[in-house]
């Protein structure tokens, strides 16, 4: 198999970015191209959807995707290929994967956003028919087209909940009535979205138990930082950041809020502890689950994130890099939106990553000083009326 028998700097492999044009796909698309890899983005155009149905933007201007591939042929003169599709439509699918037949599929195609699952009714039956059926066809897609395939599916922290003991990676030995066995860890999800997500991992591994197929679920903590070494060579590479209440995670939120003097917003007390990474150690550990694919017949589970903060103690951290900028972000505390535990016990293990290789970049006051001097250049593309949680669990 290519993957067992070329040297690490060798292996050049089609690997399929589906959700190639948001926020953790297009840098990866990138990533990948610039290694010497054949490249192909899928992706329905929705989350730019989303943005004209909430009202929103990205902080950043992007371009469309197909001015974004143009501009990395003009610069790099690799070519990225494009599939528009949906892939809750099996006919797309199939003519796809028929068409680039991939040896590896990095799956970020879904619904992402907890608030937005719980918008209503309607966002919370979209979420998981749109996660879970989508997925589902891809592993037939693998299964029926392309058996060698490795599925990289992203998966997430908040499948876990937070229990009151280590969270495993995966997996996790029970010793119950003289007997013992390993087993799923077991999932405590935070919302729909989350939900779809535990099923999702339930059918890859059922699918890889029964087909023989391989799988690696990459569990990841919420995402922070925007810039890449790619996305930096020229403004048609710009990647999305985001900092509504329904789409904008915590740190970048932050930093954004403390740009154009908006109040950082903690909800509840704010001790609710998550895992964090870098959106360049994104890249670097989907790279290793690559080049590094599970066995046939194989789920495998990696933790992904490098570092656990509380969301009050990544408020206070934008607050004293704010200060020390001349600017002044206050703390408020708000109402908790959300249904969870706002103090808790939290440590994951999160070990099989970096035994791979990777080599994290960790939270630095300088990241966030650039975080929100780039939210300064651009704050004139903030809508203030966003920013505040919108959509309750209650």
């Amino acid at each position: 198999m290519w993957a067992r028998t070329m040297r690490w700097g060798d292996v050049r492999m089609r690997i399929l970015i589906a959700g190639g044009d948001g926020f953790c796909g297009w840098p990866t698309a990138l990533y990948f191209s610039a290694r010497g890899h054949e490249v192909a983005i899928a992706d329905s155009m929705i989350r730019r959807k989303w943005d004209e149905e909430l009202g929103t933007q990205s902080l950043t201007p992007i371009a469309s995707l197909e001015e974004r591939v143009a501009a990395w042929k003009e610069l790099t003169g690799r070519d990225i290929r494009i599939f528009i599709g949906d892939l809750t439509q099996w006919e797309f699918v199939e003519s796809m994967f028929r068409t680039f037949a991939p040896e590896a599929v990095v799956h970020y195609a879904e619904q992402r956003s907890a608030p937005y699952s719980m918008i209503d009714r309607a966002h919370a039956v979209f979420t998981q028919v749109n996660n879970v059926v989508g997925t589902l066809n891809v592993l037939y897609a693998i299964k029926d087209i392309v058996p060698e395939c490795h599925l990289i599916k992203l998966g997430t922290m908040g499948e876990y909940g937070t229990p009151n003991i280590d969270i495993e990676e995966g997996y996790i030995r029970i010793q119950h009535k003289g007997r013992e066995d390993v087993l799923p860890y077991p999932k405590q999800p935070f919302s729909f979205y989350h939900l779809s997500k535990v099923h999702d991992s339930h059918n890859i591994m059922f699918a890889c138990k029964s087909w023989g197929i391989r799988a690696t679920d990459l569990n990841q903590g919420v995402v922070y930082g925007l810039w890449t070494d790619e996305t930096q060579l020229d403004p048609r590479l710009y990647n999305r950041i985001d900092y509504d209440g329904v789409f904008g995670t915590a740190l970048n939120r932050f930093c954004i809020q403390a740009a154009v003097g908006y109040d950082l917003t903690v909800y509840g007390k704010g001790g609710q502890t998550r895992g964090f990474l870098d959106i360049r150690d994104t890249l670097q550990c989907v790279e290793l689950a690559a080049l590094h694919p599970a066995d046939f017949g194989e789920f495998r589970v990696f933790n992904q994130f490098t570092e656990q903060f509380s969301v009050l103690e990544l408020a206070q951290r934008v607050q004293r890099v704010a200060q020390s900028m001349g600017l002044q972000a206050r703390i408020v505390h708000l109402e908790n939106p959300r249904v969870e535990k706002e103090e808790h016990y939290y440590n994951a293990v999160h070990t099989k990553l970096l035994d791979l290789g990777l080599k994290p970049h960790l939270l630095s006051d300088e990241l966030i000083a650039g975080l929100i001097q780039t939210a300064q250049r651009f704050r004139d593309r903030v809508d203030f009326h966003v920013i505040k949680p919108t959509a309750k669990w209650r």
